[in-house]
């Protein structure tokens, strides 16, 4: 009998390895297949020719308007404007939309006919490539699934509930005919005041790789060919959120080790997810322009991390290299930088003047032709693995599941899991039936529901809200009754409304819900002078306080605003970020305890402005060597969330004291729901290198889990390390691992910690 099992195991392994090589050997025949169909289109193509396919031109510079931004209704496409950039001008990708969000149909039709021509009536039929944002959800299509924003879903230390986004957020985009998404964000932010923090996965590098990675796997699949997946653009290599004042686009100050250890990771994880396009930061590191940066985007990206996609300048970047960031003193000049670093296509994105200046240039002996072959290479590859010139678009009749009902639950599911509960004074859950005021400037708003990018750039139009969604305050009826609920605006977001009506509302009231907001906005327009929210909004909670009833504030903000003058006035605070379409229903449903709160925070909630220090911080940076002062003083720390029943961390115990070489580290934590109600924790694990040769990290991020338990359960949570976990870039800009001993860290974020204590030595006795 045993020998007969162990012929079908090996039997068994023989198949396996049968099929894994069949497929590996078709992949690498497809592989070479395309190299030999892009060298010989290659051979045929004159330089004006390889230098449009460097180009991307914004759908309006094709449409019938005057002006780029003078929109209309309707995107109608102007036929001698197209047929001059696709015959003369030779673009091969087109992006963007005009001001209202098309529906599905009109995408179709839009890109249909530049396919068309673009096939037909140009010399060699290359096909072009399409590309939009879609940061959360398919948000520049009509009708589409709208998801809440990264930071939400980064809040959910969930990676599935980010694969779900992304699959989704493809087959919705291949239903626009989409098929290349700017997206996702994997740049880390350690800077409260920049406005784009919403788009991140946080501060963290381990958080941030583990959620950005599994948005690269859901999106592009196997073969990004495949009618229901889209390519993804890796964004915005590297330091974009990080500018030293915090504003967008401008100057960040990243020693290289720094780069190497704390923003590089999760580009490098993404790439090894086989992401095909990456767009560099609009801003500057060290005071050199990312996009002119060949140490940045040749000899690491495309060199150390042997890239081999598509690398994308950001919009009208050519331009603000002479314009604004005065490294060039001419567009002609910016680009022979530009290209020289390693970009191989620039987002102009009004006209064609970027491939006209690269003929003039490469005549001149300013670009190398080789450069142009490598840049063109890859955009070719890149249209090729996506299927276009088989299959050059996608029909919306072929999507019936676009913007559909099961998609809005994997929505509902994201906002819920990351809704963040950060205070709780017996207060929460509430009960059905009682009276409840509702104020407060996003009570009654899909637009702060829904952030930026949300059917236009800024998302504060409301012209285009999917008004069957429910707010807050219309979830909130559906739940305790119209009778018992009464809603009073209170203030806009930074006037006075109404405050007055609101403190005579409160005292007849037995809570009072508060739903504070950052209002809508991204890029330029949402750098702030002012950490704290808006005064008239916390007054607006002061106000309220003096009537002695209980109060709850929700806050739909982008990043963390200050607001340590009014969290002692609050019984309850749950933090939704951006939660998106479903935001309203999950909050409504978290406050009635319909769901048990699991969102965990991604990034440090500030208490001081003068002291926004982030949860990565060094032993010195946190020591008290002056009696009882410490910088570290946060609102709530990173990972921190409440839950409605009670976790325990029983223990936290490894294998082994003593680890060599390769050998792996089991780590066992043990926790339990002590509490009357089922709910998920996040377990995270923590390292810290007790001595090292540089000043450690306090403390680093390097597993966690998601678990779900029963009331009174317990459950082991196991987690595996090894040597590469213990490693940090030294002084040399090298990544090392120094012998020595190590801490291991978890609990619950605020006081409970469990520890265990192992030594390293990196070769066995």
């Amino acid at each position: 009998m045993h020998s007969l099992k162990s012929f079908i195991a090996v039997l068994f392994l023989l198949l396996v390895s049968i099929t894994s090589c069949s497929e590996s050997d078709q992949s690498s025949k497809q592989a070479s297949d395309i190299e030999k169909k892009i060298n010989s289109i290659l051979s045929k193509m004159t330089l004006a020719e390889k230098a449009g396919q460097m180009t991307q031109v914004g759908i309006p510079a094709i449409c019938v308007q005057e002006g780029y931004w003078a929109y209309a209704d309707t995107l109608i496409i102007d036929t001698t404007k197209l047929r001059k950039a696709l015959t003369e001008d030779h673009i091969g990708s087109f992006l963007g939309k005009g001001y209202f969000p098309p529906t599905n149909k009109e995408y179709y039709d839009m890109i249909n006919q530049i396919q068309d021509f673009a096939l037909n009536e140009t010399r060699l039929g290359i096909p072009i490539v399409y590309a939009t944002d879609a940061v959360h959800g398919a948000h520049y299509t009509a009708g589409s699934t709208i998801f809440p924003h990264q930071i939400t879903m980064a809040a959910s230390w969930n990676p599935e509930r980010v694969e779900k986004m992304a699959e989704i957020t493809a087959y919705e985009l291949r239903a626009s005919n989409s098929p290349w998404n700017f997206a996702p964000v994997i740049d880390i932010s350690w800077q409260a005041q920049w406005g784009r923090i919403y788009e991140t996965f946080g501060e963290d590098p381990y958080l941030t790789s583990v959620m950005g990675s599994a948005f690269v796997r859901s999106s592009q699949g196997d073969d990004i060919a495949n009618p229901e997946k889209t390519a993804v653009c890796l964004k915005h290599l590297i330091g974009y959120g990080s500018s030293l004042y915090g504003k967008d686009r401008k100057n960040a100050l990243i020693p290289e080790r720094y780069i190497r250890q704390y923003y590089l990771p999760p580009f490098e994880e993404a790439i090894k997810q086989g992401a095909k396009s990456v767009m560099i930061n609009s801003g500057l590191v060290n005071s050199i322009p990312c996009h002119v940066n060949k140490f940045l985007i040749t000899d690491i990206l495309k060199g150390e991390l042997s890239y081999e996609g598509i690398v994308i300048s950001d919009w009208g970047d050519m331009q603000f290299l002479s314009e604004f960031h005065k490294t060039a003193p001419d567009h002609k000049e910016a680009v022979r930088q530009m290209v020289n670093a390693g970009i191989d296509m620039c987002m102009v994105p009004y006209d064609a003047s970027f491939a006209h200046h690269i003929i003039e240039l490469v005549i001149e002996d300013k670009i190398s032709i080789l450069r142009i072959d490598d840049a063109v290479r890859r955009i070719l590859r890149f249209k090729f693995e996506l299927g276009l010139f088989d299959q050059p678009n996608t029909h919306y009749k072929d999507y019936p599941d676009f913007g559909s009902d099961k998609f809005a639950q994997e929505s509902y599911k994201g906002a819920a899991e990351g809704i963040t509960l950060l205070k709780n004074e017996d207060v929460l859950p509430l009960n059905n039936g009682k009276k409840i005021l509702v104020t407060g400037v996003a009570a009654h708003s899909l637009n702060y529901l829904n952030g930026p990018w949300t059917k236009t750039w800024s998302g504060q139009e409301t012209t285009y809200n999917d008004n069957e969604k429910n707010t807050i305050l219309e979830a909130l009826i559906n739940h305790n009754g119209a009778s018992n609920t009464q809603y009073i605006a209170g203030t806009s977001y930074d006037s006075d409304i109404n405050t007055i009506e609101a403190v005579k509302a409160a005292k007849n009231s037995d809570y009072v819900i508060v739903c504070l907001g950052e209002q809508p906005a991204t890029e330029r327009p949402s750098d702030i002078k002012e950490l704290y929210l808006p005064e008239v909004q916390r007054s607006l909670v002061k106000a309220l306080k003096k009537t002695g009833k209980p109060i709850i504030l929700v806050l739909l903000e982008g990043r963390t605003r200050i607001i340590s003058d009014i969290v002692p006035m609050a019984d309850g605070i749950l933090m939704a970020y951006y939660p998106g379409h479903e935001g309203g229903d999950a909050i409504a449903d978290i406050l009635f305890g319909a769901v048990n709160p699991s969102g965990k925070l991604p990034l440090t909630y500030q208490k001081h402005a003068a002291a926004p220090m982030p949860y990565i911080h060094t032993v010195s940076d946190r020591a008290d060597n002056s009696g009882g002062y410490t910088d570290y003083d946060p609102q709530w720390p990173f990972g921190f969330g409440l839950s409605y029943t009670n976790f325990t961390y029983d223990t936290i115990t490894i294998n082994t004291a003593e680890l060599f070489g390769s050998d792996t580290l089991q780590v066992l934590v043990q926790l339990s729901n002590t509490g009357n109600r089922v709910g998920k924790e996040v377990v995270q694990l923590y390292l810290r290198d007790d001595f090292a040769s540089l000043d450690p990290d306090y403390e680093r991020l390097i597993r966690f889990k998601k678990v779900e338990l029963q009331a009174g359960e317990t459950k082991e949570i196991e987690f595996f390390l090894n040597k590469k976990d213990l490693d940090f870039v030294s002084a040399a800009n090298e990544w090392v691992i120094e012998e020595g001993s190590f801490t291991l860290m978890t609990g619950n974020r605020m006081d409970v910690v469990k520890t265990a204590k192992f030594e390293y030595q990196t070769n066995s006795l």
